[in-house]
């Protein structure tokens, strides 16, 4: 990923966070078939030991991603925080001189490592305990994999497949006018502030943050 040193993210311990906090991410990997990229929601495991970490899920058998995993690839995982387009009208900077082009301000975090595939149905239901456990935990009535009979599980695990993805490289970026003057992020915050969209309103708890 392009990075230059002012949108660089490199406290592993909020990447980590970030990723915990937008668990969908982009699952992309190589085959002889060529590219293939999937939406896949991910449990991050933490190590015991509060070191290291991976990332585990679950695929349709139906989906022939799983088998390109199996054959031990590199993958990449993209989880993409908020975004919004950068209006060159906001900016001081437009009404001094007019030198201004539009941006686009947003928050990534890539992960990259070597995925293993599990068939065991232990696994399986212990991964899906844990990403539903995590969704769920703020619900007054929170549902529990257990709620559904076990004859209907039986056959719901038979179709799928798990993936786990030790992490071996983390970076994220953080691109919300930081190589702006103090007048222009400014007049970025007065333009997000004026948009009323829930975008908007993201990107912009992130530059005020």
């Amino acid at each position: 990923m392009y990075q230059p040193p002012h949108f660089r993210m490199s406290d592993d311990a909020a990447l980590l966070s970030f990723i915990e906090g937008h668990p969908l991410g982009l699952l992309i990997s190589s085959g002889a078939s060529g590219l293939i990229a999937n939406p896949v929601p991910f449990f991050l495991r933490r190590s015991e030991e509060g070191e290291g970490a991976c990332l585990v899920a679950h695929l349709a058998k139906a989906n022939p991603q799983w088998q390109i995993l199996a054959q031990g690839a590199e993958v990449l995982v993209v989880f993409s925080g908020a975004n919004h387009y950068v209006s060159p009208g906001w900016y001081a900077t437009k009404r001094e001189t007019g030198k201004v082009v539009p941006a686009w301000n947003y928050q990534l975090v890539q992960v990259r490592g070597h995925a293993r595939v599990h068939h065991d149905p232990e696994w399986l239901l212990a991964q899906v305990e844990q990403l539903t456990g995590q969704k769920e935990a703020h619900r007054q009535e929170a549902w529990a994999v257990n709620d559904a009979p076990e004859a209907f599980l039986a056959g719901q695990f038979k179709g799928i497949v798990g993936i786990e993805i030790e992490i071996t490289s983390l970076e994220g970026k953080l691109k919300a006018s930081q190589n702006r003057s103090p007048a222009d992020r400014e007049g970025v915050v007065s333009g997000l502030e004026r948009e009323e969209t829930p975008e908007a309103a993201a990107m912009l708890n992130l530059m005020q943050g």
